[in-house]
């Protein structure tokens, strides 16, 4: 017995510890990424990355009747600082840490130590990342529908379909559950994989590169790199407002790839798509500012699809 408390107290600690750690570490982190620049630096990145995008909209913008100053643009703005950076300082790092750290522990028990079922340590470093980058994405694809088709997790996406003026920080709008969702089901396939790369930084910020263009407003998306890459001229369909009979719960998944669509037949680019109507149904209620949008998914009132 004395045994038992013992080590409930050890492990109890241990993970008080991590939590601790967690918010202290990730505060430090991100005092260091804004006070040290650096070629790696993801702060910055993010800035001069969404500066490019932003500057591409006002010099060749497709819908030109935009204005530079879109609706939602600061609203979206935030949604970039707070999803990228403040939700991991408020919590989302420490919740992270203690479920990896739960879940080496409930391996332990049958006395295994990692998932790892392929190794790729020795392949080169650009074929570590493409092979990250192409499962992430697929994994991510297959997420983004379930949001689509899932009433409970529809709940949450509609705050990203709630853009009634497209640009580049529109992508960065989403509810916090959704990086929870997201990360907790790309978690173990990723692990099975035996990566050798400690930072996957050219990966993320190139993913981060292609979203802002996927939501900007430039008239990008001709040619063959459009069945490989996702693009505006395809993802303004994915946020179209009257969906078309034959994909009742949406269209164009995809994040950075739109391979996937056109290989499982969730591709949809009717038309030029310029100027159609952005939401969905009822979204005349849905709430504009941030605090109501992170409240409303926990609400009992729903909002149909």
């Amino acid at each position: 017995m004395c045994i038992f408390v013992f080590n409930h107290s050890k492990m109890l600690n241990k993970y008080l510890h991590i939590i601790e750690n967690s918010f202290t570490g990730y505060f430090n982190y991100l005092i260091t990424e804004i006070t040290t620049p650096s070629w790696i630096n993801y702060f910055y990145w993010l800035i001069a990355l969404s500066l490019l995008v932003w500057l591409l909209e006002i010099f060749i913008p497709w819908r030109k009747n935009q204005p530079i100053f879109r609706k939602g643009f600061w609203l979206d703005s935030f949604y970039i600082i707070f999803n990228f950076f403040l939700f991991s300082l408020i919590g989302y790092n420490a919740i992270s840490n203690v479920g990896v750290e739960l879940f080496n522990d409930f391996l332990a028990l049958f006395g295994i130590k990692n998932i790892v079922a392929l190794e790729v340590q020795t392949f080169p470093v650009w074929a570590q990342l493409l092979i990250m980058f192409v499962i992430a994405d697929f994994i991510q694809w297959n997420v983004h529908r379930q949001l689509h088709k899932r009433a409970w997790l529809w709940k949450f996406h509609q705050v990203h379909h709630s853009v009634k003026q497209m640009g580049f920080a529109a992508q960065f709008r989403f509810h916090f559950m959704e990086t929870i969702v997201y990360k907790s089901v790309q978690y173990i396939p990723l692990a099975m994989i035996g990566f050798g790369i400690e930072q996957f930084f050219i990966i993320h910020m190139f993913a981060v590169f292609i979203g802002h263009l996927n939501h900007a407003n430039v008239g990008w998306g001709y040619g063959w790199l459009g069945y490989i890459f996702n693009n505006p001229k395809m993802h303004i369909w994915h946020h179209v407002k009257d969906l078309p009979e034959e994909h009742p719960y949406g269209m164009n998944y995809g994040l950075s790839l739109s391979i996937w669509d056109y290989l499982f037949k969730t591709a949809y680019v009717p038309t030029n798509g310029q100027n159609i109507e952005l939401g969905f149904a009822g979204d005349e209620s849905f709430p504009e500012n941030f605090t109501e949008q992170l409240t409303y998914p926990f609400q009992t009132k729903k909002i149909k699809k």
